[in-house]
């Protein structure tokens, strides 16, 4: 039985037949003139607080928007969420096919689509939006990929309220997951040492550009003769994506854009030493297969192989000679924002965040140098 609001606003109602339809789970449905005058309903609506809002939405829109651009958004929000995405991705013009597009159409796929791309666009709130980031969170995601997930969906839904698809910002006041890292673990360099001995010679010099120069696996992976641009200098340019397994710009960085590091002589070394003994490419990559670049199967084969052989370590993989150089430079008593800038961090917080326990002691002997200054100074 529908239920009448004010004059005008329409009415909500359930149509299951239920005894109570007030306590039973069936969704509830809305009826109303569009601004041509046209009856309609909606339904999908958990709550009778989400249809009133709905339809008090609705109404406001037909006070304050001419018929015509009101049907033409009526329309629009019509569209399912995975409608409304598969139109949205193609815009995207800046996304590379293999690198960032290739997150996003996961986040699409994988995790929005099933979850939320029947719900109309009209019908989504930050309540459903809430609930969304609360059935993750139950399924076991990782916050990591909840935080990627959430921004996603969030253009999505930014893009369709911004062409006038809803009535109000339905992400407004939602807080995006918060990813926690947990503290790293860092091997020893009798480990790192141990690790060079065992590797292959390929690997091995992977190693000692993650360990030596703090460089990711891809860009360790895409390790050049030209980059080396002063004796002690190393330029980062780009790296070897574990999709395309081709040269790909930097993690959040512009296509031609790029960093510099330190380049220890022990490094540089390793690096001439292995161009010597088994050649470069003629872009002058030194890491290459019979056929080009490695492939992703093959560096799995190599990896496993190592810490097959290599004694445990808890928590130590590949990339923990990415965390040794860290240590090594923060250590040494190098200043956190160049370590920074040198690792390709977003901002100093993510370098902080992931370190902080290296530095324990900063506070403590703080206080000692000022409190010697004070002393001094009196």
């Amino acid at each position: 039985m529908a239920r009448q609001l004010a004059r005008g606003m329409g009415s909500f109602f359930k149509d299951c037949g239920c005894a109570k339809p007030t306590c039973c789970p069936h969704p509830y449905s809305i009826r109303f003139r569009d601004a041509l005058g046209k009856q309609r309903e909606e339904s999908g609506y958990d709550t009778q607080d989400d249809a009133i809002e709905r339809l008090t939405q609705l109404y406001a829109e037909k006070k304050t928007t001419a018929p015509t651009v009101a049907a033409a958004r009526r329309e629009l929000g019509q569209l399912t969420v995975e409608e409304y995405a598969r139109q949205w991705r193609p815009r995207q013009r800046r996304m590379t096919e293999y690198s960032t597009g290739w997150h996003v159409d996961s986040s699409i796929n994988v995790h929005i689509v099933p979850r939320l791309g029947s719900r109309k666009l009209n019908s989504v709130t930050p309540m459903v939006v809430e609930r969304f980031l609360d059935e993750m969170e139950s399924d076991g995601v990782g916050r990591g990929n909840q935080v990627n997930i959430f921004r996603v969906l969030k253009t999505v839904l930014r893009d369709a309220y911004a062409k006038g698809a809803m009535a109000d910002d339905p992400v407004k006041g939602v807080q995006e997951p918060e990813y926690v890292r947990g503290q790293v673990a860092i091997p020893s360099l009798a480990y790192v040492k141990q690790a060079l001995l065992v590797a292959d010679e390929d690997l091995a010099l992977e190693i000692v550009m993650m360990a030596g120069c703090g460089l990711r696996n891809g860009e360790a992976r895409a390790v050049n003769v030209n980059n080396v641009v002063a004796a002690d200098t190393y330029r980062v340019r780009e790296q070897i994506h574990s999709n395309t397994l081709r040269p790909e710009k930097l993690k959040r960085r512009k296509a031609g854009e790029f960093r510099e590091v330190p380049l220890p002589r022990s490094v540089r070394e390793a690096i001439e030493r292995h161009v010597e003994k088994h050649g470069m490419t003629s872009e002058g990559y030194l890491l290459h297969g019979p056929g080009g670049y490695f492939t992703e199967g093959m560096e799995r084969r190599r990896v496993r192989k190592l810490f097959t052989d290599l004694p445990p370590e808890e928590g130590v993989g590949m990339y923990g000679f990415r965390h040794y150089f860290a240590s090594n430079a923060l250590g040494s008593g190098i200043p956190i924002t160049d370590v920074a800038e040198w690792m390709g961090h977003k901002s100093i917080e993510e370098t902080y965040r992931t370190y902080r326990h290296l530095m324990p002691g900063s506070i403590t002997k703080a206080a000692r140098i000022l409190d010697a200054g004070l002393w001094a100074a009196a």
